[in-house]
């Protein structure tokens, strides 16, 4: 899935997530273009027209705008009239007949990358259930783009040479080792399956052996299984482990205990070498 249609897929998300839980009866959003200062609407959740579709709304302008260029939430009892805002769009606000109309951020690592709205058709105060309802429904949308930018980082990383002149195979190795296990904590958050499934044929490929392995060696571990080894092979500890991963410490230890039997290991160590041998680990 390409980058633009998995932010979409986000957004569209987020802005059900928001009518639901606000009642609100229209949400719409978009991202920043890529290279410019602007917002291009491109998701409507309740809307009556099309009188917002693929408005470009530039920082500064509007009530969105005003958003992007504040990086803070903003808000109006009665768009029409109100002094807190420019008026450029007025037009396509008026033919889709919206009053208060509140608009969120989306930012990540300081940088605005879109922004919600969630709109009434009468004039009131949206209150502060309704505006913390958005701005979780917003980091939401934040959080699920910093795992997409991890995975894409980590995706460049580990496809890059494994040795360089100035990187010694050993070095190499653990370079490998560390985006393997990077790759495998990660994998269960992103929300893109194709993604998702991109991650882990990668962390296949870093984990294979360069030759068959012996029908001796051939062990199968669940995933969760292999994800504790991968962070344990790198060091990591249980409480750690279960901070990259999202379980608690004891549970860590139970998948550990787990891998460990099936490899007929008895010893973290052991089981690192012995997953290693068996093609599972780098």
């Amino acid at each position: 899935m390409a980058t633009g249609a998995t932010e979409a897929v986000e957004l569209r998300g987020a802005l059900m997530r928001l009518r639901r839980t606000t009642g609100l009866p229209v949400a719409f959003g978009g991202l920043v273009e890529p290279g410019r200062h602007q917002v291009r609407i491109s998701e409507l959740n309740g809307t009556a027209t099309a009188a917002l579709s693929a408005l470009a709304v530039s920082s500064g302008n509007g009530l969105g705008g005003k958003a992007v260029a504040l990086a803070r939430p903003c808000a109006v009892m009665d768009y029409p009239s109100s002094r807190q805002i420019s008026h450029e769009y007025d037009a396509a606000v008026a033919a889709e007949g919206l009053r208060a109309i509140l608009a969120v951020p989306v930012v990540v690592r300081r940088r605005v990358r879109g922004v919600l709205y969630g709109a009434l058709r009468t004039a009131q105060p949206l209150g502060d259930r309704t505006l913390t309802a958005a701005v979780e429904a917003a980091r939401d949308v934040e959080q699920s783009l910093v795992v997409r930018d991890e995975a894409q980082g980590l995706l460049a990383a580990a496809r890059e040479p494994e040795v360089r002149p100035d990187v010694t195979e050993g070095a190499a190795w653990e370079r490998v080792r560390e985006a393997h296990g990077a790759l495998r904590a990660l994998a269960p958050r992103v929300v893109d399956p194709a993604l998702r499934a991109e991650l882990l044929a990668v962390c296949a490929t870093l984990a294979a052996s360069p030759g068959p392995v012996p029908a001796a060696r051939r062990v199968r571990l669940t995933p969760r299984e292999l994800d504790v080894l991968a962070c344990v092979s790198v060091g990591t500890t249980n409480a750690a482990a279960g901070g990259r991963l999202g379980l608690r410490p004891e549970t860590v230890k139970a998948y550990l205990r787990s891998a460990m039997r099936k490899l007929g290991a008895h010893t973290r160590l052991e089981a690192v070498v012995a997953a290693r041998r068996a093609g599972l680990l780098p």
